[in-house]
């Protein structure tokens, strides 16, 4: 019996201490969830306007021999997937969804897709299966940056022009709220807006504004993807630490309830000994 209540007590000491860690990730996830929220309410009007002049851009166009390289197919049929996903575990089916949804279409596509592996989770999954890994970046964008996207965007601009890769599809997670996450496959390469009227852009022409704008673009579409997969791992991160913690919490309540019994166990039978003693001292 002294063991059983040995034991027990230990195993409360060990959840408490792991309940301490979960409950201290859980206000870390907190703290690193609204931060990113208000990066993104920052980043939006920016794709917004973005978005809008692009679209200007491309409805002036009509009278260009030539359309912007970016804007049409290479004769490559390799596919690009890049799959943007977590550098750190305990983050739930964060993980696990977006490299099932990047399997899938590499097994749509027959073979003629290489995979662009957003982060080490994504890279150990498909480098473990025997996956080609075109581009990694894992350890890449723990704090997104415009110049992280810029960067991958540059590498998508050279996969593109060289017709290394035919397209490139970006899998991600979009954020809706704190307790709501969807993930998205989109199609970025060729880059596909749809031509908008509006006021007239005289100076530059648009085939070189386009030039222009539409590497920007490429550039904040990544950031923007970025920016919510952030942010949809580190809510689902919260949820999982805060479930964790109030798994801890249950576990400790229903422990120390056996701890108490057997303690009471414990204390009766020596009492019964000290009884049992003192009659036979008696006899």
């Amino acid at each position: 019996m002294a063991a059983s209540v040995r034991e027990i007590k230990n195993r409360i000491g060990n959840i408490e201490n792991i309940r301490q860690i979960t409950k201290a990730m859980n206000a870390i996830a907190m703290t690193k969830v609204t931060r990113m929220k208000r990066r993104l309410a920052e980043a939006r009007p920016y794709m917004e306007e973005l978005d809008l002049l692009v679209a200007a851009a491309l409805a002036q166009q009509v009278d260009e021999v030539e359309p912007n390289a970016l804007t049409i197919g290479n004769g490559s049929p390799e596919t690009g997937i890049l799959v943007l996903n977590s550098d750190r575990g305990l983050c739930g089916r964060f993980k696990g969804e977006l490299n099932r949804k990047g399997d899938e279409l590499l097994r749509e596509s027959r073979h003629s897709a290489k995979i662009l592996a957003g982060g080490e989770k994504a890279r150990a999954y498909f480098a473990h299966r025997n996956v080609e890994i075109l581009k990694d970046y894992s350890y890449f964008y723990e704090d997104p940056t415009p110049q992280i996207a810029a960067q991958i965007a540059s590498d998508l601009i050279s996969f593109h022009l060289e017709a290394t890769l035919g397209k490139v599809i970006l899998v991600y997670t979009r954020f809706l709220s704190d307790l709501s996450q969807r993930l998205i496959v989109e199609e970025i390469l060729p880059i596909k807006v749809e031509a908008k009227g509006g006021e007239r852009l005289s100076e530059p022409n648009p085939a070189q504004m386009l030039a222009v704008i539409l590497p920007l673009y490429l550039q904040g579409k990544i950031f923007d993807a970025l920016l919510h997969t952030k942010t949809s791992e580190d809510a689902i991160r919260r949820q999982a630490m805060k479930s964790a913690t109030d798994n801890a919490d249950d576990l400790l309540t229903t422990l120390r309830r056996s701890y108490n019994k057997a303690r009471q166990q414990s204390i009766t039978r020596e009492i019964s000994d000290i009884m049992g003693g003192a009659e036979a001292l008696r006899g």
